[in-house]
């Protein structure tokens, strides 16, 4: 969990850090739409799935949401991420769309998750978004790239701009870090063509979001996130009984969004081992987490998807450990006018 939410002094500490931060997204946003600092283009389509918030909003199953909607439109399609936490540096080719993954931490959990869940589909790490997107270009020559998680990098030119905003946030949420998630002010939300809310089917937007989005003035859809059976890592399915105790597992952003998953899917959750988006587990935390299972006397072990991609490589001490899968789900009407604005 961050430390601006688990401990209220240091928030009020930061403050003049936060100020400095706000002063730098002020201006690197200005001088961008003034043409002081110059975006570059790629010889072809760009498609941005990003948010204004610090994660939480679902962009991994948007990407591979989208992704399979335009494939199978006979789109050719390629995927750039920055590949964040990877233990490499430089252009890194994650998938041509034809070889696995063998070790997501040169790559990355979620551009990981993505070669998994999308196969056929080159996808690339790199920091320097154009010069990944130049390296996809020469290799695999794709219509369409889609940009994971660039909204806030405006160094490369995309035709379309599509945020994500979770449809739990609250009015609290929307101040800027620390005070808050937000990554730069709501103001830019008008620099998105296509703003989409999330998880409605976890909670329904309330007033302030939907004042919010609205005063944007572009065109707006709902999507939900819906979760399928959990599964082994061999892919074998929980077999869910009423109120099932399970202790639950996660190293996301939206801790909130995952419990209220859990519950939908009728399990009682007894314990949950919550780490910060991102974190590289260690056999350590597997042994922590057996002990608290054992003294618990529960039989069951649920993670997410991505977390079960780093998981893998650990000895999971024979522990029962099942991972839920959510895919983006959008009402076919609003995917057609989302396509068609595409």
């Amino acid at each position: 969990m961050s430390v601006w939410k688990t401990n209220k002094g240091i928030k009020y500490l930061l403050f003049p850090l936060a100020l400095f931060y706000w002063g730098i997204i002020y201006w690197r946003n200005l001088f961008y739409s003034v043409g002081f600092f110059i975006s570059k283009k790629l010889p072809t389509k760009v498609i941005s799935i990003g948010n204004i918030t610090t994660g939480g909003t679902g962009k991994t199953p948007a990407v591979i949401f989208l992704t399979k909607a335009l494939s199978e439109k006979g789109i050719k399609c390629a995927i750039l991420s920055r590949g964040y936490g990877r233990k490499t540096v430089g252009t890194m080719l994650v998938t041509d769309g034809e070889t696995s993954v063998a070790n997501w931490q040169n790559f990355g959990d979620e551009p990981s998750l993505m070669a998994k869940s999308l196969p056929g589909i080159p996808i690339v790490v790199d920091s320097k978004r154009h010069r990944g997107g130049a390296f996809l270009v020469e290799k695999f020559k794709p219509e369409v790239i889609i940009l994971d998680d660039a909204f806030q990098h405006r160094r490369i030119e995309r035709d379309l701009d599509i945020v994500l905003i979770n449809g739990q946030d609250k009015r609290s949420d929307h101040k800027l870090v620390p005070f808050g998630l937000l990554r730069e002010p709501r103001s830019s939300l008008k620099r998105a063509d296509v703003l989409i809310f999330t998880k409605t089917n976890l909670t329904q937007p309330n007033l302030f979001l939907n004042k919010t989005i609205k005063s944007v003035g572009k065109p707006y859809f709902s999507s939900t996130l819906e979760a399928e059976n959990p599964i082994s890592i061999d892919g074998k399915p929980l077999l869910i009984k009423k109120k099932t105790r399970v202790v639950a597992l996660s190293a996301i952003a939206d801790t909130k969004g995952f419990i209220t998953t859990l519950k939908q899917l009728n399990v009682e959750v007894v314990d949950h081992f919550d780490f910060v988006d991102h974190h590289r587990y260690k056999q350590s935390d597997l042994e922590r987490l057996a002990k608290q299972v054992k003294r618990l006397n529960v039989k069951i072990v649920i993670t997410t998807e991505k977390d079960m991609i780093k998981l893998a490589s650990l000895d999971l001490l024979r522990l029962k450990i099942y991972s839920v899968r959510v895919s983006f789900c959008m009402e076919k009407k609003d995917m057609k006018k989302l396509l068609e604005l595409i």
